[in-house]
């Protein structure tokens, strides 16, 4: 398996918005069926975008839509193995 490059630092979250899984999370969490009051407009620690390779994620996208394109079954989960995982609790891969 090919090493990755190691990703660049993420800039402060200063301006950006939460990142959409991890807004979920949080309503999800509240148990009030919304987002709670504490997560704003504006990304904190705990909601800012996680890192990933635009370029790796483009690849694995066009590679899984040009399998569907063709007729073919794409398989999801393989393709995105070496994707970081989104959900900020990874289970450990194995």
């Amino acid at each position: 398996m090919p090493k990755s490059k190691p990703s660049q630092p993420q800039p402060e979250p200063k301006g950006q918005q939460p990142e959409a899984l991890a807004t979920f999370a949080k309503a999800a969490k509240s148990g009030e069926g919304k987002k709670p009051k504490t997560v704003g407009q504006t990304a904190t620690d705990d909601t800012k975008p996680l890192p990933a390779d635009p370029k790796k994620e483009e690849a694995v996208a066009t590679n899984l839509l040009n399998k569907a394109a063709k007729g073919k079954k794409p398989d999801p989960a393989a393709a995105t193995r070496d994707l970081p995982d989104r959900t900020r609790t990874a289970k450990p891969k194995g």
